[in-house]
């Protein structure tokens, strides 16, 4: 999984958000109102007259090249890959001064990923704009919702979504060719307890979700941010929890589960101080793996480098 909101991947991660990712280039401009892409709608200056003075154009010319090859890479961020398919920037009122634990990721989609987006986005799809508060019994048809938060591919989540038709996943990443996937697997398996979140997981759990309305929270292999510098990026903190423990009914579970030993510390930590959440696990540490969590693509690559998978089961209080 890879951190988005925010996670917070996640994130994996999920992180935020989702879902902590590596950054990709852009993909391919959409076109615009009239046709014509941001940099067709964007023109360079003239070339400097002849008699001018060279030393002060030049600088000038640079600056303003400058400032619209800025303007245009802004723009192209916030074009649509797909008409009526996920925003590039849902929230973008939003912009806030944050540490984000994710990076939204704009790699290749295939052809049937594409297709998927493009037909399915408008009846399982949605962008987190942070303008609306969500009903979530109309969305699901009045199942109790699990939040996911990263699911890199989806892989896991369609598994997750067909073992158990009767709960809804609402599913939280800003990876597109993983969205594209997640709707195509739903579709495939006859699943129609998905809904597809793209966006920021904090703003929609700070403005999008009713208090107490969400069953559950599931946070697989966000990105563990290895370096000591980067830890205040991880999506488990206290702040977060801060912002998940109101949505969540009283029992509901908080399921954790990451690779990465000394973030799996650092979650055991953070949920064992936190006043609304009472670990599962009689013994106070790490939970046997539950089986409805199916063996995911990342854990099976921390398995292969010999990595100790840990679950964490938090219930809300």
């Amino acid at each position: 999984m890879s951190e988005q909101p925010l996670n917070p991947s996640p994130a994996g991660t999920p992180d935020d958000a989702a879902a902590g990712t590596a950054s990709a280039a852009p993909g391919p401009s959409a076109p615009g109102p009239t046709g014509s892409t941001a940099a067709d709608a964007l023109s360079l200056p003239a070339e400097p007259a002849s008699d001018a003075a060279p030393d002060a154009l030049s600088d000038e010319d640079a600056a303003a090249r400058r400032a619209a090859s800025f303007e245009r890479a802004r723009r192209l961020r916030q074009e649509p890959r797909f008409p009526g398919g996920p925003a590039a920037d849902p929230a973008g009122s939003h912009h806030e001064r944050r540490i984000r634990s994710f990076q939204p990721r704009r790699s290749r989609v295939t052809t049937g990923q594409q297709e998927s987006l493009e037909r399915l986005w408008p009846q399982w799809g949605l962008d987190i704009d942070g303008k609306r508060v969500l009903d979530l019994a109309e969305l699901f048809g009045g199942l109790p919702v699990v939040l996911e938060i990263g699911f890199g591919m989806g892989e896991a989540t369609a598994q997750m979504a067909a073992d158990d038709p009767g709960t809804g996943i609402l599913a939280v990443d800003v990876h597109t060719p993983g969205q594209g996937n997640l709707l195509g697997l739903a579709e495939k398996a006859g699943s129609t307890n998905v809904r597809v979140a793209n966006g920021d997981a904090v703003i929609l759990l700070r403005e999008m979700l009713a208090p107490e309305s969400l069953d559950g929270l599931r946070v697989y292999f966000p990105d563990p941010w290895p370096k000591a510098r980067h830890h205040k990026r991880r999506l488990i903190q206290p702040d977060f929890l801060d912002l998940v423990a109101p949505v969540l009914r009283p029992g509901a579970i908080v399921h954790c589960a990451t690779d990465w030993e000394p973030y799996a510390e650092q979650m055991l930590e953070v949920l064992t101080a936190h006043p609304r959440f009472e670990n599962t696990a009689a013994d106070g540490g790490y939970a046997p793996r539950p089986a409805f969590r199916p063996l995911t693509r990342f854990e099976g690559q921390g398995l292969d480098k010999g990595h100790v998978v840990h679950d964490l089961l938090f219930a809300r209080v």
